[in-house]
């Protein structure tokens, strides 16, 4: 082996052993967990097969979890990639003061989920500040709040995310908008395009890959919810906001189950393949602008 191939490796060492330690050693250990039943105190495991994927397709609760998370997903996304995508033309724009409002969109997805989850409790407490606000244009709210109702716990996660999270993507949509030739619209200029067709025609196209990774990386965030709902909820009340990964974590670390836990990831594990490759299929993954 050659000196500089022995310097890379040197260098890449510390990197690898992390990957090795602490991703790929627990994905391993995890997948034998869920196919066995492991003790926690005593250390000891056994051999039970499929029996834990099995019982899942029985339990109540998991699909309870499957269901709220995917409710979750599918009311966010949208929401938080057209938020984004707006703010990220407006604030393209040579507007005043751009530069505070970048900062200002973007300074709640870096602050932490805890103190967010904790602000947004007071607000969505009984006599917070929006029942306040309800109460004045004459709107019904929750009798003990928006987070103790099985109606409304949910959706106030979800605007919580939402508010959070577009922020960050308004980023990605604006590296992506400021990577498109200028030539491009001045053309259009010369060939009298609208506003409209400009957008259709020069600025969607081009931000189809970072679409993509906008709705991919977001789906992947969003069935990973975990946070938010042992904060703001612990999956109450009455389960209207468990979550996939609140459940194996529930299963896991408070009932001790640590192979049905393992067998929960793994299903949500596959959930988030499965569609992964149907976003990747449907916004063409690989194809140039032209195409």
């Amino acid at each position: 082996m050659k000196l500089k191939q022995k310097t890379t490796i040197l260098f890449l060492s510390p990197w690898i052993l992390t990957l090795l330690i602490f991703w790929l050693f627990p994905l391993v250990y995890s997948l034998i967990l869920s196919f066995s039943e492991y003790n926690v105190l005593s250390g000891e495991s056994h051999f039970v097969g499929i029996s834990n994927y099995l019982e899942l397709l029985k339990d109540g609760d998991f699909w309870t979890a499957l269901k709220n998370t995917s409710f979750f997903v599918v009311g966010t996304i949208p929401f938080t990639t057209i938020f984004a995508l707006i703010l990220a033309i407006l604030v393209n724009q040579n507007i005043p003061l751009r530069g505070l409002f970048r900062a200002g969109f973007f300074v709640p997805s870096i602050t932490s989920m805890v103190v967010i989850a904790l602000i947004f409790m007071n607000l969505y407490a009984k006599e917070g500040y929006l029942t306040f606000l309800c109460n004045l244009v004459g709107a019904p709210t929750p009798e003990k709040g928006w987070l103790f109702s099985t109606k409304t716990a949910l959706p106030s996660i979800m605007l919580m995310d939402v508010w959070m999270s577009t922020g960050f993507y308004m980023l990605l949509f604006l590296a992506a908008l400021q990577s498109i030739p200028l030539e491009l619209y001045q053309i259009s200029d010369t060939l009298g395009a609208n506003w409209w067709q400009k957008f259709r025609h020069v600025t969607l196209p081009y931000l189809r890959p970072m679409s993509l990774f906008v709705i991919l990386i977001n789906t992947i965030k969003s069935f990973q919810i975990f946070v938010e709902i042992f904060v703001m909820t612990k999956g109450g009340p009455l389960n209207s906001t468990l979550t996939m990964v609140y459940m194996v974590y529930e299963t896991g670390l408070h009932k001790f189950r640590m192979g049905y836990a393992s067998a929960a990831a793994y299903v949500l594990f596959l959930v988030i393949l499965v569609l992964s490759l149907i976003q990747l299929k449907l916004f063409g993954y690989g194809r140039t602008v032209e195409d």
